[in-house]
This record gives structure tokens, C-alpha cells and sequence, in this order.
């Protein structure tokens, strides 16, 4: 053997996918693509994208666990929590006190939420007060279309669905910036200082009503379009949940169509990735459960964030119906005895931007689905560092399928950090790793992935189920 080929076999090297895949393996990875475009367009908030899940389920044959009073190996269930959950499970021929092959991520997405009383007036025009809601930076969110989702409850109790923004034959809506002529002083600041949290207000009218009886005129004339179209008044506000986001669809990006550009991939890439992952999964060894839930965008609390019971109480649900009763040994031995992959993104190396990241330690656009050992921050702060025995464990599962994949953590050790729902799972006595798609512009209001790290990603969640 050469020096050469010594080297080769001793050392580490990154894979391109698009170098290491068939003609076949494209076609398949593109038209995966297409229906993950698909999935963004459709599910802008966590619980449109719990109603497209659920679709996908019943399609699938997925029954509803609540009125399942028995399982059997092969049987298919879902459950759903508060509308913004919702977990699948397919039955393993395995005893479940073995454990699960869990795979979890979360479906919220950096936004800005409308404030309990958000309307008011100002200078003849209407505008509504916002709360953002996750990590963004403030002043990419002026200047650009936006869309408004959500629920409202009238004062006779009717829920009313609001999607406005999102069809050409709509109006869109916007937070206005200021002109460069007239931005001496705010250009002078610091980008986190530059649009102030509560200067995030969205311009929705401008026409008064004809009646010089009535003090706020364009407020007036607003109000009474939403209760013309929508039967909204002003006090119905108070308990809406109404979330504001970019008005633009999911666009294919580069003259070779190479990437992805869209709102909220982090981190409804790993949420389609992981609900297509186990809707290819039929007959699991081991009983095969995804996880899709809230709030992990600002520290997964709450009762549909990572940190409720629901998924515990539902593993529990499950193992009562499968073998007849789940005692607290039962339940220990289910959780002690699963496997975990926290399906969240991580940073791909930007070339504008390289001097953040390591890069013999950062995550590389189109090289693969990145497994993250360790998250946190700086000292590894708020972090689940997975075992030397699980990362090999998750590494070889990876390989004997195939699976082109990379490792990462995120940025340089004292640039900052970030984490998931890992060291939730991990708090649960669960073996668990951190995996995902590499995002450019992540938290930005259109992020951007490599098609062959989602694709790649999918076959990890299936080739996970499968062990």
C-alpha cells in the first residue's frame, strides 16, 4: 500500500452527495423535494402543520390512539395535543418494555406574534402591535411581504381561521423602514439596535370611513372589514393567536436548482423529513415513534413544548393498550431502554461569513445529514453531549444504509451556541443525539438547505426506524 493509500484509509474526509449518489437516488431526492416545498407552503404555523401531518397520516392509515383500545404489532396511531402536537407511532414486533426508536422535532419557527390588543391608529393609518416571538434579527423583518395566520374565537364561541397574505388574489402586509435619506441616526446604531421590538408594527389600512362622528376613522374602517368578512370585533383580539410571516412560497434556489429557499425550515425540514421517515416505515422491529411539538424556538416549556408529559403519558397510553397494563417498572424500562434522534437543523459554513464557524468542526451545505454531538453554548452550556457508544451506535446504523452524513457543532467554542430539544429527551434517561439539515440564514425569514442533505435526512429517520 502507498503512502497515498494509506492516508486515504486512515484519515477523514467529507463526501459531496451529489458526487456519491445514483441517477435514480436524484430523480428520488427531487421529487422528495417537491413535496417538502410543498409541505412549507402549507404549514406556516405549528398547527397548520400538525393539520397537514395529521393528513398525511389518515392517508397513510394512521388511526386516532384514543379510540384504539388495543395494539398489536403493525397497528398505526397517531395522537394530537392542543392542536400544536402531534405524535406517531408504528408498532414494533418487538417487546416495547425494550424500548422505542424515538425521533423528535419541533414544528414552531422565529415569527411575530400579534399582540393581545394590537390595533390601533396612527397618522391616518391602521396598524397592528407585534410580540416577536423566538431569536430573529429584528431588522430583516421590515420592508417585505407579509402574511397573517391564526386562530380567533368570536365572543359566541366560533372559532374563526384566519389565513390572509398567502393567494394572489390577496392582500399582503408589511412593516415599513425607513428611508436611507433620513437614517443618519439609525444607521448609526448597531444592527440589534437598528428596528426597535416595538417598532415591529404592520401596516393593514389606510381608507377612512366617511363619518366625521367617529374619532379614529381608518381604525373604524378596519374594524369593520374584519367584522364584515370575518364576524372579528376589536375584543375577540384578546385571546386570538395570530401570527405574522413572510407571504412568500417555497422557491427551488441557484441556476441548478440545487437548494432550497423558504420561512421556517428550522425546523419543519427535520419535522417532514422525520413524519416522511416514518410514513415509509411499516413492520419496525423495534415500535418506531415520531414526535412533532411547540415552543422549542423559546425553551420548549408549556404544556405542547418538549418539556410537558405528553409524549410520556402517551408512550405510556400506548404500552397500557399493547400489553394490557404499564406499570412504573414497565414505563422505566420503555424509556431507559429507547433511542433518541433530536431532529433539529444546524449552521452550514456560510462563505460570506467563514470566520465564525471551524471548519474542521462545522457542518458543510450538500454534504450530507449532520449529526451534532454536543450543542450548547461556549462550555457546552445547556447542552445533551450524546455517549461515544451512541454516536457509534447512530454512525453505523448510518453507514450500513448507505446514508451520506457529516459532523458539526455550532460555530467556534466562544462564538455562541444554541440548543434543541435534546437535553430533554436526554433528562428522560433516553440515549439521544442531535441530527438534522444544515440552514443558511437560519432565523432569517428565508432560510436556505441543500436538497441532498434533505434527502439524506430522510433516509437516516428511515434507516433509524428500521434498526
Amino acid at each position: 500500500m502507498t503512502d497515498k493509500e494509506l492516508f486515504k484509509s486512515l484519515s477523514y474526509e467529507r463526501k459531496n452527495v451529489y458526487e456519491n449518489i445514483t441517477e435514480e437516488e436524484k430523480r428520488e431526492m427531487n421529487a422528495l423535494c417537491d413535496e417538502y416545498r410543498a409541505f412549507l407552503d402549507a404549514g406556516k404555523t405549528e398547527r397548520e402543520c400538525v393539520e397537514t401531518a395529521l393528513k398525511a397520516a389518515q392517508d397513510a392509515g394512521y388511526k386516532n390512539l384514543d379510540e384504539t383500545d388495543t395494539l398489536k404489532a403493525g397497528d398505526k396511531v397517531y395522537k394530537i395535543n392542543r392542536a400544536k402536537n402531534i405524535l406517531l407511532a408504528v408498532i414494533g414486533k418487538d417487546d416495547i418494555r425494550n424500548g422505542i426508536n424515538l425521533v423528535g422535532a419541533h414544528i414552531d419557527s422565529p415569527r411575530l406574534d400579534l399582540k393581545q390588543n394590537p390595533l390601533y391608529e396612527s397618522t391616518g393609518m391602521a396598524l397592528l402591535k407585534t410580540h416577536y416571538y423566538g431569536g430573529i434579527k429584528k431588522y430583516q423583518w421590515t420592508a417585505m411581504p407579509l402574511a397573517l395566520h391564526g386562530v380567533v374565537f368570536t365572543k359566541d364561541g366560533d372559532k374563526v381561521t384566519l389565513n390572509i397574505g398567502e393567494k394572489d388574489s390577496e392582500p399582503v402586509f408589511c412593516i415599513t423602514d425607513l428611508l436611507p435619506h433620513l437614517a443618519k441616526d439609525q444607521m448609526s446604531k448597531s444592527l440589534a439596535e437598528g428596528i426597535e421590538g416595538e417598532n415591529l408594527n404592520v401596516l393593514i389600512g389606510g381608507m377612512p370611513v366617511g363619518d366625521d362622528e367617529v374619532k379614529e376613522k381608518v381604525k373604524f374602517a378596519a374594524l369593520k372589514l374584519i367584522n364584515d368578512r370575518y364576524g372579528i370585533t376589536e375584543r375577540d383580539f384578546l385571546s386570538a393567536e395570530i401570527e405574522i410571516v413572510p407571504a412568500f412560497k417555497a422557491r427551488n434556489v441557484g441556476l441548478d436548482e440545487s437548494f432550497i429557499g423558504a420561512y421556517g425550515q428550522d425546523d419543519r425540514v427535520c419535522a417532514f423529513t422525520t413524519l416522511k421517515g416514518i410514513l415509509a416505515v411499516d413492520n419496525p422491529n423495534k415500535t418506531a415513534v415520531a414526535l412533532l411539538v411547540d415552543k422549542e424556538e423559546i425553551g420548549s416549556m408549556g404544556n405542547t413544548g418538549m418539556l410537558s408529559a405528553f409524549f410520556e403519558m402517551t408512550v405510556a397510553e400506548i404500552a397500557e393498550k399493547l400489553i394490557g397494563s404499564c406499570t412504573m417498572s414497565d414505563f422505566n424500562k420503555i424509556i431507559s431502554n429507547s433511542a433518541c434522534m433530536s431532529s433539529d437543523v444546524g449552521a452550514a459554513v456560510d462563505p460570506n461569513y467563514e470566520s465564525v464557524s471551524e471548519k474542521n468542526n462545522a457542518a458543510f451545505a450538500g454534504c450530507g445529514m449532520v449529526l451534532v454531538k454536543y450543542t450548547g453554548a461556549r462550555g457546552k452550556s445547556g447542552s445533551s453531549d450524546a455517549s461515544a457508544e451512541f454516536v457509534y451506535r447512530i454512525g453505523k446504523i448510518l453507514d450500513d444504509d448507505g446514508v451520506i452524513w457529516q459532523t458539526s457543532e455550532l460555530g467556534k467554542v466562544d462564538q455562541g451556541g444554541g440548543g434543541t430539544i435534546a437535553q430533554y429527551v436526554a433528562n428522560l434517561n433516553i440515549d439521544v443525539i442531535d441530527c438534522g439539515v444544515p440552514v443558511l440564514s437560519m432565523h432569517s425569514p428565508f432560510e436556505v438547505t441543500a436538497k441532498s442533505d434533505v434527502y439524506m435526512a430522510y433516509r437516516s429517520y428511515v434507516a433509524f426506524y428500521k434498526s
